[in-house]
């Protein structure tokens, strides 16, 4: 069982809303006698009548693909006398109508169906099919265009969003961008371009969910194969991006700036040494002056040359083969690693621990002298050096011992 105004319309002869006016002028008849508005029919065993003719079973379904030229209205008749996309059709064994609307000025991709179910399916909201545009705009587009457009714009009659924006090419000194909408508004596409204060030039429909415009004439007409209906039919689409994202074609900083393009000023990019330079810097301005007081001296290592304070420096451990408990001063002297340089105090001379070979101690008078006292980081003078005590006897290399004078 089917609706009596459904039948009619999927026959050709009137859409569901005229054929319900049909219907209640008295103007169709079921089996003889006078329908009513909302009365269920059976094509198979029903006689149905309109002005006493009878209607034929309901025809094969067709559907058909047009490239819409520009100034051509997607209506039936025009009391201007303008032409239309019917003139434009072949003839068919049916009538069949426009699967939502271009407006006058813009061209591209419509489809044409008998199919009444298939047209409620693909132009009501719900269904989420995506529409394709090529927009020519006056002037180079900014980038945050593009990310406006994808957010949301807002009109009168609720906010519009894309859910695709791409930048396409060129044309001198306008643009050519692609958008993709999942709704067909009247003039969605010019209003939300006149919200973002951008003209547009030209507007064409590309593609209707999986079906694309391709290498179609314009004027001209093709039918669908199977395997699109079918696509149409289940909603499945050729694959595509995730939604809401933004692309754009990758071009240097200076072409951006030539084509007038917004560009965000980045800083440069910096390389590892100079991120290692900066390190160090950063670390020595952040550590604080040491007291030559209280500066600690870590034994040194091979090739390493470490200093010592002017006072009261206190060393490492001495090496082996070196003789314990013998200094010149106060400070205990270690004996350096091979190749190390250890910086002498000024308070009092260090001698190493002599070896065999070794030349004999240098007496203290031979020092230098002290240098004055420093201020610490902090402010505070530095500590008085001790006075330096007798040195014990050494050894030399034929035996005999001497005795350092103070």
């Amino acid at each position: 069982m089917i609706r009596l105004n459904k039948f009619i319309a999927d026959a050709g002869l009137a859409s569901r809303r005229h054929a319900e006016q049909m219907i209640a002028e008295g103007r169709v008849t079921v089996n003889g006698n006078a329908a009513s508005i909302g009365q269920s029919v059976d094509p198979e065993k029903d006689r149905i009548m309109i002005d006493g003719s009878g209607i034929r079973k309901m025809p094969a379904r067709i559907y058909i693909v047009m490239n819409k030229p520009r100034e051509v209205l997607c209506t039936a008749a025009d009391a201007k006398g303008r032409r239309t996309v019917y003139d434009l059709l072949p003839e068919l064994p049916s009538r069949v109508h426009s699967v939502g609307r271009l407006d006058f000025m813009s061209e591209g991709l419509l489809l044409f169906t008998n199919d009444g179910d298939m047209t409620r399916k693909l132009t009501h909201p719900s269904g989420g099919l995506e529409r394709q545009y090529e927009v020519k705009l006056q002037g180079p587009v900014r980038d945050w265009v593009l990310g406006r457009l994808v957010s949301g714009v807002q009109l009168n009659d609720g906010m519009a969003k894309a859910v695709r924006v791409e930048r396409l090419k060129m044309a001198h000194t306008n643009e050519w961008l692609t958008i993709t909408l999942a709704e067909g508004r009247y003039r969605e596409v010019r209003r939300m371009f006149e919200a973002v204060g951008y003209n547009v030039l030209k507007l064409k429909r590309v593609r209707f969910g999986p079906i694309e415009l391709g290498d179609l004439p314009i004027g001209r007409v093709r039918e669908l194969s199977e395997e699109e209906v079918m696509a149409l039919r289940t909603g499945r689409a050729t694959p595509l991006p995730k939604p809401g994202t933004v692309r754009t074609k990758h071009l240097s900083e200076e072409k951006k700036r030539e084509r007038g393009w917004a560009v965000s000023k980045e800083k440069p990019e910096k390389t590892r040494k100079t991120e290692k330079a900066e390190k160090a810097e950063a670390s020595k301005s952040s550590t604080p002056g040491r007291s030559p007081s209280s500066t600690r001296s870590a034994s040194p290592s091979r090739g390493s040359a470490t200093g010592r304070s002017s006072s009261s420096t206190r060393s490492a451990s001495p090496a082996r083969g070196s003789t314990p408990g013998r200094s010149s001063s106060s400070t205990r002297s270690a004996s350096p690693a091979r190749g190390s340089t250890s910086g002498r105090s000024s308070s009092s001379t260090r001698s190493a621990s002599p070896s065999r070979d070794s030349a004999p101690a240098r007496p203290a008078s031979s020092a230098r002298p002290a240098s004055p006292a420093r201020r610490t980081s902090s402010g505070r003078p530095a500590s008085p050096a001790r006075p330096a005590s007798p040195a014990r006897p050494s050894r030399t290399p034929s035996g005999s011992r001497t005795r350092q004078k103070v």
